[in-house]
């Protein structure tokens, strides 16, 4: 069986710098908010082009802290509206709500799978404070022209930059479109911790602040608790990880990108809708989704040769029972994406014969 994603073989090749960080914190015996973790954090805002990077427990805490902080700066009010994508993992919505403000569903572009510009200032209201945009599958929204509406409407933008750690449009990488970005480095991410872990970007300064203390119980010196803060902590091991792994993360994302070219020049079967790509470094391909009309055939067929297939994701975020009073609303792009998508083996370990066999299956279906 082809994997999905092998962990085991990403993560393998780093084994040994591992131990020696693991033996180097224990000799320290420091193990929250330590040396990693302000390397890391350092490292980070560097190679996003940021000025500051908090690390935070993981990535739905990143979006989170960035609406709590900017209410406690007075930049948003419990209720305002913020601009979100339709078609999106659950994530970005739950960080809205959890601090209590309102989602505006916006439909995406049927090729990109992405929030659709054109479709955000008819929505936009006098309620409305802020753009959150998720940069889906590893390809960057179209930052350009969500910051130019932003701008004349004088709104926030966010970015949930949880599966693009990388991806760029001309020097501008992930993270640094937005006036701040929150970062998941969930395991299976192209830059994955061994266990849970996050972060916000950015370069503004009030904000840095405000998340520093709001994901440490609100506190700017020990035991003076200034806000209600949570305690959601980059872990001091897991930042350890995580800094053994970033300097390979363009050579990580480079091989994703080459199994990417091979899919989209070499998949030739007319049942088959392949992701669009311009082929510049927008796209990093956390995720490689096709589509197809009969989704649960395609499925069974790659199982029954196998090649393990999933899912992202099967049910749309106004479909979920978590969400009740949206469930009779209509995104009809959204829906057909959500009930069509199959996601194909993709990870920078893939062999060349990996690689081909995926790809002469998918002609052969």
């Amino acid at each position: 069986m082809i994997k999905f994603l092998d962990l085991q073989k990403i993560n393998i090749q780093y084994q040994d710098q591992f131990q020696k960080k693991l033996q180097l914190i224990l000799e320290k015996g420091w193990f929250v908010l330590g040396d990693e973790v302000k390397t890391f954090e350092r490292d980070f805002a560097k190679y996003c082009g940021t000025k500051h990077c908090i690390g935070v427990g993981n990535g739905l805490d990143a979006l989170v802290l960035i609406f709590k902080a900017y209410i406690e700066l007075g930049k948003l009010q419990k209720g305002d509206e913020v601009i979100v994508p339709a078609n999106t993992y659950i994530a970005s919505i739950l960080a809205v709500l959890q601090a209590d403000l309102v989602p505006v569903l916006v439909e995406p572009k049927a090729e990109t799978y992405n929030i659709n510009p054109n479709l955000i200032s008819e929505k936009i209201t006098s309620k409305t404070k802020a753009i959150l945009a998720v940069h889906l599958y590893g390809q960057l929204a179209e930052m350009e022209a969500i910051n130019s509406i932003a701008g004349e409407h004088n709104l926030l933008v966010i970015e949930d930059a949880a599966q693009a750690h990388g991806a760029a449009i001309g020097n501008k990488k992930a993270g640094n479109w937005g006036n701040a970005a929150g970062f998941s480095f969930y395991p299976g991410k192209n830059l994955g911790a061994l266990g849970d872990a996050g972060a916000v970007t950015t370069s503004d300064a009030d904000l840095a602040q405000m998340i520093f203390s709001l994901r440490n119980y609100g506190s700017d010196k020990k035991y003076h608790n200034k806000y209600i803060g949570v305690n959601s902590r980059l872990d001091e091991m897991q930042a350890a990880f995580l800094n053994v792994k970033l300097p390979h993360l363009d050579s990580e994302n480079a091989a994703r990108k080459a199994i990417a070219a091979r899919y989209t020049s070499e998949v030739k079967n007319p049942k088959i809708k392949l992701p669009y790509w311009s082929h510049s470094e927008d796209h990093v391909f956390h995720l490689f989704v096709i589509q197809t009309k009969n989704r649960a055939e395609l499925e069974d067929y790659m199982k029954r040769n196998q090649v393990e297939t999933l899912i992202h994701y099967p049910v749309p975020p106004h479909r979920q029972q978590a969400l009740p009073h949206w469930n009779l609303l209509s995104f009809p792009i959204t829906e057909t994406i959500h009930e069509e998508v199959v996601s194909l083996p993709m990870s920078s370990v893939m062999s060349k014969e990996e690689v081909d066999f995926v790809i002469e299956t998918l002609n052969k279906y």
